[in-house]
């Protein structure tokens, strides 16, 4: 990389961060992050470039600011460009703290390595390792921090056995911060590191440590995989609940994860709400991304109301606001019964437009807001049978998940 930056005449040094750096890269990781850090004054840009340079088969993704992802030897390989600042106030950029992230750990955790290696892989093996938007989970450096805060694997677990919601970890004399878990980030005080846990991984984290202290296991680092079901176990397990599935498939940019996944449960939430205002109920629901030669997003609901009779109730305002009461009237010309009055109200009883939750959804998905870039995608709504005619290995395997899921409860 010097060589590079020489030829080029641009000040820029590399610097090697996350787990790589500090002897805590779990076994079978392939990933490597590398920065690539230009003064203060300089140009990032500059940086981009030698990026490009050093790793010409790569792809250009975008955080921030644009880096360069790359297949090296076997090896996933970041090269992120950013500002060599000397102090972490100064930042120009939020990639600019990870140095210093790396340079506190590194002098705080020789000698427990071990332990954070351990941790790691617990998280892992519980299915809570990972600070990305699909995960929801613990980030690398929040897991050192913890083992840093705690001394030990043990520790980290008998401490964690005991958190509450809004339990709160200070590294640093930091801001006022909420959160399912707060932990002050010793580098940046006015952050909290575990901002991306949601409350759901946070506790399925604190069950299993108390499962794992009550009787340890190796299982809880490496727990069987689970196999994809065959469609007829599928549909037999599907048939035992007695419930009705809808599947929509939204296609969607080619775009990283992070951007797709908080307005695939955007929508996720609207077309809950969308079916639930109609009188349907929904029982569970998740969110899969599938990737390939098209992205599509799926949303798979699984509906324990999902046929309603042909009419329904519509109750209007109370009798004696008049102005409201006429234009309730006037509005429903042709019910089937009514108008009367149920304690004090206007009820009509009118002809239901759906009667079946996947109809509701073919006939109404383009008037809910699903994401700014999944709106203006195109939609198909599946139901059971279709869902069970058109299955392929990655909708198998994701409701192998869906069917199967269970955490560790003591």
């Amino acid at each position: 990389m010097g060589e590079v930056a020489g030829a080029k005449g641009v000040a820029c040094r590399g610097i090697l961060v996350g787990s790589a750096a500090r002897n805590t890269w779990l076994s079978g990781d392939r990933d490597i992050d590398i920065f690539l850090a230009v003064p203060e004054d300089g140009d990032i840009t500059a940086a981009l470039e030698i990026a490009r340079e050093i790793a010409p088969e790569h792809e250009e993704r975008y955080a921030e600011h644009a880096y360069v992802h790359a297949r090296i030897d076997g090896f996933d390989v970041d090269l992120v460009p950013c500002y060599d600042v000397s102090d972490p106030s100064r930042i120009k950029s939020a990639v600019d703290r990870t140095p210093f992230h790396s340079r506190y750990v590194s002098e705080r955790i020789k000698g427990m390595e071990d332990d954070v290696l351990l941790l790691k892989q617990f998280m892992k093996g519980v299915g809570v390792y990972g600070s990305d938007l699909r995960t929801g989970g613990f980030s690398g450096y929040l897991a050192e921090l913890l083992v840093i805060h705690y001394g030990s694997f043990l520790r980290v677990l008998e401490g964690a056995s005991s958190w509450r919601p809004g339990t709160r970890i200070d590294l640093a004399q930091g801001a006022d911060i909420s959160g399912p878990l707060v932990v002050i980030d010793p580098v940046d005080p006015n952050r909290n590191v575990a901002a991306a846990l949601t409350l759901d991984r946070m506790f399925q984290f604190v069950a299993a440590a108390r499962c794992f202290l009550n009787s340890p296991d190796i299982s809880f680092f490496f727990p069987p995989e689970v196999q994809r079901m065959h469609p007829d176990e599928i549909r037999a397990e599907i048939a035992r609940r007695g419930t009705e599935f809808v599947l929509l498939e939204i296609s969607a940019p080619d775009m990283v994860d992070d951007v797709l996944y908080p307005q695939m449960r955007k929508a996720e939430a609207a077309v809950r709400g969308l079916l639930e205002r109609e009188g349907f109920q929904v029982l569970r629901s998740d969110v899969d991304l599938v990737r390939g030669g098209d992205v599509r997003a799926r949303l798979l609901l699984e509906l324990s109301i999902w046929e309603l009779p042909s009419v329904r109730r519509h109750t209007g305002p109370p009798v004696w606001e008049a102005e409201h009461a006429s234009r309730f009237v006037r509005g429903n010309p042709s019910p089937l019964s009514g108008p009367y009055i149920d304690d004090g109200r206007l009820v009509v009883e009118i002809p239901r437009r759906y009667r079946r939750a996947v109809d509701l959804l073919k006939g109404e998905i383009h008037r809910i807001s699903l994401g700014k870039h999944l709106s203006s995608g195109r939609v198909r709504a599946l139901s059971t049978r279709e869902i069970i005619e058109m299955m392929d290995e990655d909708l198998a395997e994701f409701l192998t998940a869906y069917l199967t899921k269970k955490v560790r409860i003591c």
